[in-house]
């Protein structure tokens, strides 16, 4: 009778296991910017430190396209911009009449504009591209949705003023170098890979084109999403002053359907070992609870979230 009690425990607790087993896929983005070696630790946390949970991280064309995998209800979390999520949840540009019931798991870090050309093509400001050889980021990326407003706001027509490539930044990078394009456009941490790869380049002297002050007009037609920033210039080799440049911020983000528990123990692993995200990438750093607050998103927060965040002390709306 004991063997037998101890099978039925056994088996029980066997079936509990699997029942809690929980597989999670993390949307990021190409192999050049910071969201795929980022999504890659948070991976590994997740994985260490939530009971059952199997994380991975997934190659993708960016925040667009993360965006839409959220969309097919599948376990995932994704990595993605501010601006491009706010389309995603009004259902607008390129989620037109597909609407994506996205919600607020936490703010990440701020995310930079690069205009990007090397000082032997004569670019110094945005207006000089027209005529140009420019790639405006990928097709799944919101660099492409953000490159698109800069070029606007500088008076440009994307399709008419410019002969338009969209790749990643590390195929960007390498155009540039091969003289294919003339300029590329790209939202990342700092530093990101490819531009530090293309700055530390024999012969190339890289140029950071200014364009903080399109802001106020980005802001006035598509919302306070934007912030005027800088890259300074130690941040890239060859750099000759401050970039003066526009920034977006970054969302962690996951479906609505997400339970609130699996939601709150992503959120909470992620602070509580925020160190090993440190060691993967420097812009972990920026991951504040003081930047956890009712506006710093523009989309509705995960309730699991917002039970993690008032534990701390943090009242989120």
């Amino acid at each position: 009778m004991k063997a037998i009690i101890r099978g039925a425990l056994t088996l029980f607790l066997a079936l509990a296991g699997a029942v809690e087993a929980q597989n999670l896929s993390i949307a990021t983005g190409g192999t050049g910017g910071v969201y795929y070696p980022m999504g890659g630790g948070m991976a590994a946390v997740l994985s260490k430190y939530v009971p059952g949970m199997q994380a991975t991280a997934e190659v993708t064309g960016g925040s667009v396209a993360n965006l839409q995998l959220i969309g097919t209800g599948k376990p995932y979390i994704g990595l993605t911009m501010a601006d491009a999520t706010l389309d995603a949840f009004q259902g607008k540009n390129k989620f037109t009449g597909k609407a994506v019931p996205v919600r607020t798991l936490m703010v990440l870090y701020p995310n930079r504009m690069h205009v990007v050309t090397t000082t032997a093509t004569g670019i110094k400001k945005v207006a000089d591209l027209k005529g140009k050889r420019v790639s405006t980021g990928s097709g799944g990326s919101a660099t492409e949705v953000m490159a698109f407003r800069v070029i606007e706001a500088a008076g440009l027509d994307k399709d008419k003023d410019m002969t338009r490539e969209r790749l990643g930044v590390a195929e960007s990078v390498n155009a540039l170098k091969d003289r294919k394009i003339d300029a590329f456009f790209w939202v990342g941490g700092l530093p990101t890979a490819a531009v530090t790869d293309l700055a530390n380049s024999p012969g190339v002297t890289i140029q950071m084109i200014d364009h903080a002050d399109l802001v106020p007009a980005m802001n006035k037609k598509y919302g306070n999403l934007y912030v005027r920033d800088t890259i300074p210039k130690y941040i890239y080799k060859g750099m000759t002053a401050d970039n003066k440049q526009a920034t977006v911020m970054n969302l962690l983000v996951a479906n609505q359907s997400m339970d609130d528990k699996t939601a709150y123990n992503i959120v909470k692993a992620i602070f509580d070992h925020q160190v090993d995200l440190v060691r993967v990438h420097a812009e972990a750093v920026n991951f504040k609870l003081e930047n956890q607050k009712s506006d710093a998103s523009p989309i509705p927060w995960h309730p699991g979230a917002i039970k993690y965040f008032a534990e701390k002390g943090i009242k989120i709306k």
